[in-house]
């Protein structure tokens, strides 16, 4: 009998499950047996809180069961290369969050144990799979704004806490890994194409050592992309697309919310030349349960993933000519 489902294992009691768990149990497809801690008692309160049958009281433990099908991974961003390799190793696919990798030797890494195990390995990249960025890409390759000629972005939130993980650099942190691969990975996205070179400012905070601050600017040989981050700003997240005969405004590109639907703003001109505005509204949705969904069927079916490892790849040579250009104070070419 063909299976139906996958059966999941989450390994680690990141905060981020909060959002993850029970949208990725809850959907299509899928199914969250248990959840793994270096600690059982936070383990078991873990499954307690997202009602999952097992506690396991080592990541080892988890990879070890038989009846697990994938791993999620939300670990600290330093040690996603090395469990997302061993999970393969156990014969188990791979979710794992973003950055999957701190640069693209690593996702190289990644792409030969994918090679050699024959398992799934995918960056959890959320947003790449949410119906309202199918719905831009599809109306700018369909000509709704004309030729997109430019796409401006931000993304920012405010975090001073010197125990966060986003604020340790030595566990990969720092605001361009975090969230400034957002508007790198939607605009590759909508456009379908790599950027040819980059330009980048970035303000380092003098105590934690991560990039807290930084403006981007991206060459796509006739579209130019520009965007901001900051992880000590007030909280703000944007992205547009500008065309010749319109625009399309994205309102909540990234944290898309679960209880209400989400919208584009598109101004285009009217038959008679007029500006007129209008609201394209996306189903309410999670995006979290869709990305799990959109893997699980590409796992049972043997089809190709959402986000390959190629993508992933493409997405950190642009993030690390980013930081090149930080450095160098120049354009920066993509290999």
């Amino acid at each position: 009998m063909a299976k139906d489902e996958i059966v999941w294992g989450i390994l680690g009691t990141a905060k981020i499950n909060d959002k993850v768990v029970v949208p990725m149990h809850n959907a299509p497809k899928c199914r969250v047996k248990g959840i793994a801690s270096r600690s059982l008692q936070k383990a078991q309160e873990a499954a307690t809180r997202y009602g999952l049958a097992i506690a396991y009281d080592s990541y080892e433990a988890l990879l070890a069961d038989p009846e697990i099908d994938a791993v999620y991974i939300p670990l600290p961003n330093h040690i996603h290369v090395e469990w997302t390799i061993k999970s393969v190793e156990a014969g188990k696919h791979v979710l794992c969050e973003k950055p999957i990798g701190l640069d693209a030797q690593q996702v190289e890494r990644l792409i030969a144990a994918r090679d050699k195990s024959g398992r799934y390995i995918q960056e959890a990249f959320m947003v790449r799979t949410h119906p309202q960025w199918l719905k831009v890409r599809s109306l700018i390759d369909e000509g709704a704004i004309g030729e997109l000629r430019a796409v401006t972005g931000g993304f920012t939130y405010n975090n001073t806490n010197p125990d966060n993980i986003r604020n340790k650099s030595e566990l990969g942190g720092g605001g361009l890994l975090d969230i400034g691969c957002y508007p790198i990975t939607t605009s590759r996205f909508v456009t379908g194409s790599e950027p040819r070179r980059v330009v980048a400012l970035m303000e380092r905070d003098p105590v934690f050592e991560v990039d807290r601050l930084g403006s981007v600017m991206m060459d796509f040989d006739g579209v130019q992309a520009s965007f901001f981050y900051s992880t000590q700003a007030y909280p703000y997240q944007r992205m547009q697309f500008h065309g010749t005969k319109g625009r399309i405004e994205v309102e909540i590109p990234f944290n898309a919310p679960v209880d209400r639907p989400t919208r584009l703003l598109v101004s285009e001109n009217t038959s008679a030349g007029v500006g007129a505005d209008r609201w394209v509204e996306i189903p309410v949705c999670d995006q979290y349960g869709v990305a799990a969904t959109t893997f699980a069927e590409a796992i049972l079916s043997g089809s190709t993933q959402a986000i390959s490892l190629e993508d992933t790849r493409a997405n950190m040579r642009v993030i690390d000519a980013v930081f090149r250009s930080a450095r160098t104070g120049a354009w920066e070419s993509i290999p």
